[in-house]
């Protein structure tokens, strides 16, 4: 990438996230990172996060952005929505992150770096490489479902990556152009699978970098069973074009 300082876009989706987020805004600042912007997308949240972002906003000289929308229709649609106005606002790079502090803001600037200097199109950051890590609150039956949905994807999809259901990734603007983002359907979690698959059909490359992802402080998780299920038949449906 040519530019010294190319234009970095967090795109952050929330729901009732008014705890979090300005923890998570002031842990981005601190990185000190020369041209980095965050898009708050809020999807009507009623505890008022979209309020808390529009003062966040106010305070940021102009770093910070929101995208309100009326509807909660799902992760997918509202990083899409965030995806495409930062690729309108002349994004270089898009990072998605999850508002819930889960995702370790210090590993974005490795992320970027990586993207910058290898030919990687899209780097993960991976709980699954050497030096990554879960939760350790996490019981044994979610790690072995987090493992588990790990080797499923792979072996339908040979996405061969170790965290093909990663939620926090650093995208190459040209790359989320050529995903061709308006034709993506999947939502909630299958939504990383989807957009890997599309990668990887395109002849492009996926990195990834080790992180430590951490249990959510404050909030309700949104892992629904029907989003359980979503997931489940999402790498069936890639895999025979439905």
């Amino acid at each position: 990438m040519a530019e010294a300082h190319p234009k970095v876009v967090v795109v952050v989706p929330t729901y009732n996230e008014r705890e979090n987020l300005p923890v998570l805004v002031g842990r981005l600042g601190e990185l000190g990172m020369p041209n980095l912007h965050v898009l708050v997308v809020d999807d009507n949240s009623p505890d008022g996060t979209g309020d808390v972002a529009e003062k966040l906003a106010a305070e940021s000289g102009g770093t910070l952005t929101v995208l309100h929308r009326t509807d909660k229709d799902g992760l997918g649609r509202a990083y899409i929505a965030g995806m495409t106005q930062a690729l309108e606002n002349g994004a270089d790079i898009v990072i998605q992150m999850d508002a819930d502090l889960s995702h370790p803001h210090t590993a974005i600037p490795a992320m970027v770096e990586k993207l910058t200097t290898t030919d990687a199109s899209v780097v993960l950051g991976s709980r699954y490489v050497p030096g990554g890590s879960t939760a350790s609150e996490w019981p044994w039956h979610r790690k072995a479902l987090s493992a588990w949905a790990n080797f499923y994807v792979n072996a339908i999809l040979r996405l061969k990556v170790k965290d093909a259901t990663a939620g926090f990734k650093a995208w190459e603007a040209q790359a989320l152009r050529r995903v061709d983002l308006q034709s993506v359907r999947s939502n909630g979690y299958s939504f990383q699978v989807e957009m890997n698959y599309r990668v990887v059909k395109r002849g492009m490359r996926i990195a990834e970098v080790p992180i430590r992802f951490e249990e959510r402080v404050e909030g309700m998780s949104k892992m629904s069973l029907g989003v359980q299920l979503e997931s489940a038949v999402a790498p069936w449906k890639l895999r025979f074009g439905k």
